[in-house]
């Protein structure tokens, strides 16, 4: 099967510009194409997953990826879905940021015998002349046509800087750059990266006279239309360190019933006839769909022994065997429970919450157990004799659980 058919099953393809040039394309030869991935953070997080995964089918396709991580574009901020000026990153930071992407992709993408390539476009951005660059580059944009770009129409209204009107241009180059280099023929990324795109694959037929493409995904989203990948504890990373797979799992487990099939389509690599017949489930078999989603999503990001260390943890907690070992956990010296810790110091120093105000808060609302027994006063104290095998599970609300360990 042609991959273009594969991506548009599986729902990955927003808009293209050429789509049957393109589905014929991909049809007769291997093509070099690219996914800029901007290191504003040194991770990755769920929204870029999408974008990994349709680079990861095309190059199961027989095509060849390259990773551009911008550290240059970086140095600007893309002011694309955004209504305000993003921080600006130090030079070390974005370095570091860099080499922590770098890092993750080589866990999606196969990067050995040449069959993909990781570029950092500081490396042609940071040392252009401007000057050499406003007449080489700048001439081909039209900044009327610019204003009319979706990414800057809702910024002009709170005030766009100059420093990111540049960023089109950049990203543009971009583009152009890898064509001259790697023969680099098509650029895939968000819908969001619509404008820029088709910036630089118009730059390129005019400096160059070549014909390249874009292709732009779906952004994951949920069924009220915002982007998925959000906690209360902010962005569900890809790092470990930042979103344990525990977490990880977790999050998937707990998808709306409507979110199942758009993610089994985007983020695994399940065949689309067990897709279709895992999304048909209903009543409470739905929950087997999302117990397969969960695990394999967590496969590809944390590996298989962490995917299950995860599922057996979700066992355990709903009574059907597992052990709780990759549960978040606190170690705590028995010590400070000989004469006991009231619950509200308690849920502070393990993290479920910011303050004792908050955590006054939850308790009177109902949203806190010990034990799986709801806690309604805030002045209890918790004691040796609350543990079991030095060991003391907390919940909060109905999905976030924490366990407690002495020493």
């Amino acid at each position: 099967m042609n991959v273009f058919d594969t991506l548009m099953e599986r729902g990955y393809i927003a808009q293209t510009t050429h789509e049957e040039e393109i589905r014929e394309l991909l049809g007769k030869e291997s093509v070099t194409f690219y996914i800029g991935f901007d290191p504003t953070a040194d991770s990755l997080h769920v929204g870029h997953f999408v974008t990994i995964m349709f680079m990861a089918h095309m190059q199961r396709g027989g095509h060849r990826p390259i990773a551009l991580v911008g550290g240059g574009t970086a140095m600007i901020g893309d002011p694309s879905g955004r209504t305000d000026l993003r921080q600006m990153l130090t030079k070390e930071g974005i370095e570091h940021n860099v080499s922590s992407i770098k890092s993750q992709l080589e866990k999606f993408i196969d990067f050995s015998d040449d069959k993909a390539i990781i570029e950092n476009n500081a490396d042609w951005l940071l040392n252009l002349n401007y000057v050499d660059f406003l007449r080489e580059v700048g001439t081909h944009f039209s900044v009327n046509r610019m204003l009319t770009a979706e990414c800057f129409k809702q910024r002009l209204e709170k005030g766009l800087s100059f420093l990111e009107f540049n960023y089109m241009l950049m990203q543009g180059y971009d583009f152009y750059v890898l064509n001259e280099k790697h023969n680099c023929k098509m650029q895939l990324g968000g819908n969001d990266q619509w404008s820029n795109m088709i910036a630089g694959m118009e730059l390129i037929r005019r400096k160059s006279s070549k014909q390249a493409y874009a292709m732009t995904c779906t952004l994951l989203a949920n069924s009220e239309g915002n982007k998925m990948g959000k906690t209360a504890k902010g962005a569900v990373w890809l790092d470990p360190e930042k979103t344990s797979p525990y977490e990880f799992y977790q999050y998937w487990r707990n998808v709306e019933d409507a979110e199942i099939d758009q993610c089994l389509r985007l983020l695994t690599f399940i065949p689309m006839d067990e897709v279709r017949r895992l999304s048909a489930l209903e009543g409470a078999k739905i929950n087997d769909a999302k117990s397969v989603l969960a695990f394999e999503v967590t496969k590809l990001v944390h590996g298989e022994e962490e995917a299950r260390k995860a599922e057996e943890t979700t066992k355990a907690l709903f009574g059907v065997g597992g052990d709780l070992d990759s549960m978040p956990t606190t170690e705590l010296e028995k010590s400070l429970f000989n004469e006991g810790l009231g619950i509200l110091n308690l849920l502070t120093q393990i993290g479920l919450t910011k303050s004792n105000g908050e955590a006054r808060r939850l308790i009177t609302q109902g949203g806190i157990s010990v034990k799986d027994k709801q806690i309604n006063d805030p002045s209890i104290i918790i004691t040796l004799k609350d543990f079991e095998d030095d060991k003391l599970i907390v919940r909060k609300g109905k999905k976030v659980y924490h366990q407690i360990k002495l020493v």
